[in-house]
């Protein structure tokens, strides 16, 4: 089998209590294959929304720090031995003007948050999804990126340098591990519906420029269950086709030369 979605027996979806988050927790659990899904966020009532829903909740910020971290992935293999798949999908978007006062600790939080915690989890998830994939099943790591990874928005410039980070770390990963029964999935979207932009009062203008949250759902599941390495919409899929794509094979061919060097 491969890695792919469809063969997921039980996903983890962090940022699950909004926006895309929320909507790809609830279209995965909906899936023909019936997979347990556990959505993970910080907002108690939220939470409770998931579980009326049918998905398992667990309760927790990832701005956390690393020992934190390391907690609630102890403590959630503990409880689920059966997770094969991470799809990271908790983000914050801030503004930053250089021609005025930088707020440094919300930069620091907003990179923390986008690229660090990411990495972290993944970091400590990779024991238990290289055990889980050596033993037949194969495992995803699917973090969401954004179109912004690829063609830098200005305006909120360490929000797109926080995506760019993490599309790179995406590339090299999936690199690897390829030959672990581990797929890497980079989840990109477009300018989507979301309460990501409504703490910096952008809602009313972008809504006239955002794909539907429903269709962009729609596309990202069926990405997903084909097995794409990267899923890709709208603006999202013609720079990355355009920009990064031809670069795929460059990183497999270092990642190649690196593994000969290294025997």
């Amino acid at each position: 089998m491969a890695p792919s979605i469809t063969n997921s027996k039980c996903v983890l979806v962090t940022g699950a209590t909004s926006g895309i988050g929320r909507a790809l927790a609830l279209a995965i659990a909906a899936l023909p294959s019936h997979p347990k899904v556990i959505g993970v966020g910080r907002r108690k009532d939220r939470l409770a929304g998931l579980k009326e829903s049918g998905l398992d909740i667990e309760e927790f910020d990832v701005n956390a720090d690393k020992d934190g971290m390391k907690a609630f992935v102890e403590r959630v293999v503990g409880k689920y031995p059966e997770i094969d798949t991470l799809v990271l999908a908790a983000g914050v978007q801030r503004e930053v003007h250089f021609k005025k006062e930088i707020d440094i600790d919300a930069i620091a939080t907003e990179m923390h948050v986008n690229y660090f915690s990411i990495l972290t989890m993944i970091s400590f998830f990779m024991p238990h999804l290289l055990k889980t994939a050596a033993s037949g099943q194969p495992c995803l790591i699917a973090p969401v990126t954004s179109g912004l990874a690829y063609i830098p928005a200005p305006w909120i410039a360490n929000y797109s340098a926080s995506k760019a980070a993490l599309h790179s770390l995406c590339s090299s990963l999936r690199v690897q591990l390829e030959d672990s029964n581990i797929g890497v999935v980079e989840i990109s979207p477009p300018l989507v519906e979301s309460e990501l932009h409504d703490a910096e009062g952008t809602t009313e203008a972008l809504s006239k420029f955002w794909m539907p949250l429903d269709e962009y759902t729609k596309q990202t599941i069926e990405g997903l269950q084909k097995g794409d390495d990267v899923v890709a919409s709208g603006m999202a899929k013609n720079a990355y086709e355009k920009f990064e794509q031809p670069k795929e094979e460059m990183i497999r061919e270092m990642g190649r030369r690196a593994a000969t060097h290294s025997k």
